[in-house]
């Protein structure tokens, strides 16, 4: 994976980033953004993987895809997220907490997130909009 070549007496270590022989998670059917893979959607296969591939089953199920994943590809592990809790147009909660103060109201998306994700949300009483971190399903947290 590397060589060593020699400058002036100094040798130097030049690494190669390459594929590496072991199991790789191949995508089984082809998933558009925004799909929740499960194990029915990998398939285990030998052979080279790719740098920054998914190599174990943990990896990828339960995690939700960020682009096009095409059947028999390696997955790599950059297009895949967390699922999203908060859908764009979701009717949400909003939560604003200080000291003793707990103020809920009605609001809607307008985008998706995953837990810890910002989001903007629209206020249904206010029509005012601000942003807020997701804190669960349909739940925002306005900081």
């Amino acid at each position: 994976m590397g060589r060593v070549s020699r400058v002036g007496g100094l040798a130097i270590f030049l690494a190669f980033a390459s594929a590496a022989q072991a199991d790789v998670l191949l995508a089984a059917r082809t998933m558009r953004a925004g799909t929740a893979i499960g194990p029915g959607d990998v398939i285990l296969d030998s052979g080279t993987a790719p740098l920054g591939a998914a190599t174990l089953l943990d990896e990828a199920i339960g995690q939700e895809t960020r682009v096009t994943l095409y059947a028999g590809r390696p997955i790599p592990l950059a297009s895949l997220g967390p699922p999203a809790l908060v859908e764009r147009n979701q009717l949400v909660t909003l939560m604003f907490q200080q000291g003793g103060l707990n103020i809920r109201a009605d609001g809607r998306a307008l985008g998706r997130g995953a837990e810890g994700d910002e989001v903007r949300i629209m206020n249904l009483g206010s029509r005012s909009t601000v942003f807020g971190i997701v804190a669960g399903p349909a739940l925002v947290i306005v900081p």
